[in-house]
C-alpha cells in the first residue's frame, strides 16, 4: 500500500521560509516522478514542483528561484523547501507520487 505523508506546514510572514517533508512508503522512491502541488481556496489545484526519477528537477514559474525539490533517498523523503514566501504562496500543499498517489496535504499559510 503506498502512504504519502506531508508534514512541515503552518503559518509564517511573507518573506519568511517554511521546509515540507513527504515521507513515501509502498513504492520505489527512485523508481518514480514525484510532485508537489498546492491549492489555494477557490481555485485548482496547481502544480509546483517536480522531481524525476534521475533527479531533475523542474518549477512552475510562480515559484522558480524561491522554491526547491529535493528527496533523501535514504530517508525515502521528498522536500519542498520554500523561501521568500508571499502572501499568494498560501494554499494546502500535496505530494504526488508516480503520477497517482496523493498525500492528505499540509497547510501552508503566509500571513502578517
Amino acid at each position: 500500500q503506498v502512504q504519502l505523508v506531508e508534514s512541515g506546514g503552518g503559518l509564517v510572514q511573507p518573506g519568511g521560509s517554511l521546509r515540507l517533508s513527504c515521507a513515501v512508503s509502498g513504492i520505489i522512491f527512485t523508481r518514480n516522478t514525484m510532485d508537489w502541488y498546492r491549492q489555494a481556496p477557490g481555485k485548482q489545484r496547481e502544480r509546483v514542483a517536480t522531481i524525476s526519477s534521475g533527479g531533475f528537477t523542474n518549477y512552475a514559474d510562480s515559484v522558480k528561484g524561491r522554491f526547491t525539490i529535493s528527496r533523501d533517498i535514504a530517508k525515502n523523503t521528498v522536500y519542498l523547501q520554500m523561501n521568500s514566501l508571499k502572501f499568494e504562496d498560501t494554499a494546502v500543499y500535496y505530494c504526488r507520487a508516480a503520477f497517482q498517489y496523493w498525500g492528505q496535504g499540509t497547510q501552508v499559510t503566509v500571513s502578517s
